[in-house]
């Protein structure tokens, strides 16, 4: 199951409680949303998911031994949803996403300035230059056997996977998509650094 069908569900859920007055038990989330495909179990992992990430969201009440067995809404589940709910943070980080590879696939263009000292530059210069375009290239390259890595690793293998482990290995590639994110974004703005003082000159 993907990440944007994941939020998408966390949205219903919240929905379905905001529209309703009254405490309903879990069971009647499965049977709306996820009945028969996915099991019970699959439901509280993502009430559970909420509740991690704002335990305010929903009012939540263990009986007939279980952790999770009745729901309600809360006055931050309505505002939470009006300011766009998972599915808008889920499309936000991945709007972040493809403007850093955009930034990382364009090259700046330079300004008439800029263009000037290039041709007055030294050697030197444009090995350094030249070194950094190719820390940038790298970082690309490096990015994309990573990505191809993790896929491999966790899409390919030939044995069967049952669903928690998919479900597992889905949360530990979305971890190590936004590990490597960052670090090639501290990597990118660090060559940025190099490069824009390069430009500017001693």
């Amino acid at each position: 199951m993907s990440e944007f069908f994941k939020a998408e569900l966390k949205d219903r859920f919240l929905e379905y409680a905001l529209e309703r007055s009254d405490y309903f038990e879990i069971q009647t989330l499965y049977d709306e949303f996820l009945r028969p495909n996915y099991s019970l179990q699959f439901v509280e992992r993502l009430i559970k998911e909420i509740q991690d990430y704002d335990p305010e969201l929903l009012d939540v009440m263990s009986g007939n031994g279980m952790d999770i067995f009745m729901l309600a809404s809360t006055p931050s589940t309505e505002d939470f949803l009006e300011d766009g709910g998972f599915k808008d943070m889920y499309v936000k980080e991945e709007e972040k996403w493809d403007v850093f590879l955009e930034q990382l696939s364009n090259n700046r263009k330079l300004s008439k300035d800029e263009k000037k000292l290039l041709k007055r530059s030294s050697p030197g210069f444009k090995k350094e230059k030249m070194l950094l375009i190719v820390l940038i290239s790298a970082i690309a390259i490096s990015f994309l056997f990573t990505l191809i890595s993790i896929l491999n690793s966790s899409f390919l293998e030939p044995d069967y996977v049952p669903a928690d482990e998919f479900e597992r290995r889905m949360e530990q590639l979305n971890q190590q998509y936004i590990q490597e994110n960052q670090r090639l974004e501290k990597e990118l703005k660090d060559s940025k650094t190099k490069l824009d003082s390069i430009f500017r000159g001693p």
